[in-house]
């Protein structure tokens, strides 16, 4: 029997609508909660019961090192200016072998926060930027 071991979380690329971004540090915070409702008729008894309530899908926040590509400052730029892209992402998570495992596609998504490098002239530390963005769904495809 063929062992399946599970993923490494530092193998990943990021699909995203027209943009060409060359790598990322972190990618973060693609979860999905149902909002419970408690609900109780007068007739029944005296504990309510759980019912589901609104699909919220949490803000993705993308982390890189800072260079000359200016893309996604442009698309939160546009947010800024009114002018709202939404974009499909796509994280894909790969395997030892470079083959792509795990795609999680992400609807609807536009930038709704950007957090340029913090600088200090006594590190030596890379400088990285941060987007984070909203979204519509988070479905798995594979």
């Amino acid at each position: 029997m063929a062992r399946n071991d599970p993923l490494r979380n530092f193998r990943f690329r990021l699909e995203i609508d027209g943009i060409q971004q060359a790598g990322f540090r972190e990618v973060a915070g693609f979860d999905i909660t149902v909002d419970p409702v408690d609900y109780r008729e007068g007739n029944e008894p005296t504990h309510v019961r759980k019912l589901p309530g609104l699909t919220k899908y949490g803000h993705i926040t993308l982390k890189w090192g800072i260079t000359d590509s200016m893309e996604l400052y442009n698309w939160q730029k546009q947010v800024v200016d009114g002018d709202i892209q939404r974009k499909n992402i796509a994280i894909v998570v790969v395997d030892e072998a470079g083959q792509d495992k795990a795609r999680f596609q992400i609807a609807e998504a536009w930038p709704t926060k950007y957090t340029p490098m913090d600088l200090n002239a006594t590190a030596n530390d890379v400088s990285i930027e941060t987007l984070e963005i909203c979204n519509e769904g988070v479905t798995r495809e594979s």
